[in-house]
């Protein structure tokens, strides 16, 4: 139904030949035999399928054999890592889906290894190379093996929902896309088109809760990147089943820490006292909201605040405590928040700005700013684009629905976002879609493999040809 839907003149020619036959099967003239009718089914209704399919190339359509052919054995790996609590924070889980993953890129001619994640406080990640032929286009494939659910969360396992879902942790996001990957990989090599690429995937072991410092936790990645010519990452994107990536804000972390001059509460506003602490925050945040918030898709959050007499907070946890009273001038105030800009221009304009608002005090108060460089901006490039349009192009060839770019107010960061400017082009979103991940409520539409792996793969198959242009 979907890609009925997706295509507003097919549904206007469905219909109109539905009245057609209908009017036709009760004319009083017509008596058709079961056979007749099955002909003039097969002339109303056309396979569009199988004449779109003769757009793709004779290699091409044995990516699309080979894909549906593994789709069962890639139903069973998912269930397989699902089953492996991998939450960011458990390192022994992360390793073991890494392990589970290895042995399908060895099958594939791929050299694999680990890079240990001990100097950022991480598990670390899982690195497979084949880079044989010197002459192939150079491709990032870029995954990662982490959950949102640790150990003690009681969501752990596996579980059918009806015929075509299944719901689990990281289940669409993204163990899905790394079966995507494996899947695609996997026919372009019964393709025999497998030779005509290079290849390097870095499935990272903290993408959910990166460790730091965050360039040593993304070196393999951004090494990576700047060997390759393109990057694709399989990462689940939203909801929606026929869009990619093409754009993701960057996701930048900060803390604003101001301070005042502790006295009782009837002497505030007096020179020798001042406004406080929580009045200089307010000020701030306050500028912050009117400055930062008409210069969409730019998003400026304050996710928490502690203020009063003593403060503590845990930058880590994201929790404080504060003490004060009602008759005392407030001392200390804390707040934390995040940042989130499409191009690195945006960025460093509300950066700017927030530094300049910060440093306008209040009478006898201070205020000290601290930005993280976090994620960066995936920003939207013509190479994007193009790279899209040859994805589109491939699904409808392959019979399959069209797909579209996704509005980057609703794609978060990801890693993907550390190759910008790196590479001459990257897109994202090309992993098994699903619903409500980061929920105990995550599911997958288990059809969308053999959709999403036929999709990478002829893209890839086109990238290895030419056919970019």
């Amino acid at each position: 139904m979907a890609e009925v839907v997706d295509h507003p003149l097919s549904v206007l020619c469905l219909l109109r030949s539905l009245s057609a036959f209908c009017r036709l099967m009760t004319s009083s003239r017509m008596r058709p035999s079961r056979a007749s009718t099955l002909a003039l089914l097969l002339g109303v209704f056309p396979f569009t399928q199988v004449a779109r399919s003769q757009s793709l190339s004779e290699p091409e359509r044995r990516i699309v054999a080979s894909v549906d052919a593994g789709h069962a054995g890639a139903v069973e790996l998912l269930e397989r890592l699902v089953n492996i609590n991998s939450g960011t924070h458990n390192f022994a889980g992360v390793r073991a889906v890494a392990d589970a993953l290895a042995p399908g890129f060895q099958r594939l001619g791929f050299t694999t290894r680990w890079s240990d994640g001990a100097s950022w406080n991480r598990a670390g990640h899982l690195i497979a190379e084949r880079r044989g032929n010197g002459t192939g286009r150079k491709v990032l494939l870029i995954g990662h093996l982490d959950t949102v659910f640790e150990p003690d969360s009681p969501f752990q396992r596996f579980e059918r929902v009806g015929a075509d879902s299944a719901r689990g942790p990281g289940i669409a996001d993204m163990k899905g896309g790394n079966v995507v990957m494996l899947l695609a990989l996997g026919a372009l090599k019964d393709a025999g088109l497998l030779d005509q690429l290079q290849l390097s995937a870095v499935l990272t072991g903290d993408e959910e809760d990166s460790g730091r410092p965050i360039a040593d936790a993304r070196a393999d990645l951004t090494r990576a990147a700047d060997w390759a010519d393109i990057a694709l990452g399989f990462e689940n994107g939203p909801e929606a089943p026929h869009v990619a990536v093409i754009a993701r804000r960057g996701s930048t972390t900060w803390w604003l820490r101001t301070s005042g001059t502790p006295s009782h509460s009837s002497q505030v506003f007096r020179p020798e006292v001042g406004s406080g602490a929580i009045y200089e925050v307010a000020r701030i945040l306050s500028q912050f909201h009117d400055s930062l918030s008409t210069d969409p898709p730019l998003t400026f959050n304050p996710g928490v605040i502690v203020g009063g007499t003593t403060v503590t907070f845990d930058a880590v946890q994201n929790r404080g405590t504060a003490f004060g009273k009602t008759n005392v001038v407030a001392e200390s105030a804390y707040v934390a928040g995040d940042l989130r800009a499409l191009t690195p221009e945006q960025l460093a304009r509300a950066k700017a700005t927030m530094q300049r608002l910060a440093a306008r005090h209040y009478p006898r108060t201070n205020a000290v700013l601290t930005i993280d460089d976090g994620y960066p901006p995936f920003a939207p490039t013509e190479g994007n684009r193009r790279l899209l349009a040859l994805l589109d192009q491939g699904s409808r060839d392959a019979g399959l629905p069209p797909v579209g770019p996704v509005d980057p107010a609703r794609a978060g960061a990801a890693d993907i976002s550390f190759v910008a400017g790196r590479v001459e082009a990257g897109l994202d979103g090309l992993g098994l879609k699903g619903r409500a991940d980061h929920t105990v409520h995550e599911t997958a539409d288990l059809t969308m493999l053999a959709v999403q792996g036929k999709r990478a793969a002829i893209l890839m198959a086109r990238l290895a040809g030419g056919r970019e242009q």
